[in-house]
């Protein structure tokens, strides 16, 4: 008999923050898990490699801006997550909205299927949340 491996992630998207801290709370309303978080030992507000999960499928991972760095600048990220239901686009929002984030449209059910919103982080990440699983 043939045994399962457990799904791991293969996706990450990867983002810089100038408050990486601040962004864990932002990512975790949204409902990332926390895999893992190296902090600087002089400076637990600097974030050396922050790795969060998306459910069971891929996930983000960030660290605060530094010079020399390489990856997006703090803001410039674009990120889709796709939830299980409609409702939970609205609920999820709501979640994203109360941890700062900002909505930059209304909530749309496209032609293609399901309902979806944008919102921002506090330092204008884009977030889109969707029902809409793709094909």
């Amino acid at each position: 008999m043939t045994q399962t491996q457990p799904t791991r992630p293969q996706l990450y998207a990867c983002l810089r923050y100038a408050d990486a801290a601040a962004a864990i709370t932002f990512v975790e309303a949204l409902g990332f898990t926390e895999r893992m978080v190296v902090r600087d030992t002089a400076d637990p507000t600097f974030i050396h490699h922050a790795q969060f999960r998306w459910r069971d499928n891929g996930g983000i991972m960030f660290g605060t801006d530094r010079e020399g760095g390489v990856g997006p600048r703090p803001g410039t990220a674009c990120i889709n997550i796709v939830v299980d239901s409609d409702a939970e686009v609205d609920a999820t929002l709501a979640r994203a909205l109360s941890a700062g984030g900002r909505q930059l449209d209304e909530i749309s059910e496209p032609d293609h299927g399901g309902r979806s919103v944008a919102v921002t982080d506090p330092e204008g990440n884009i977030f889109n949340i969707d029902s809409y699983p793709g094909e």
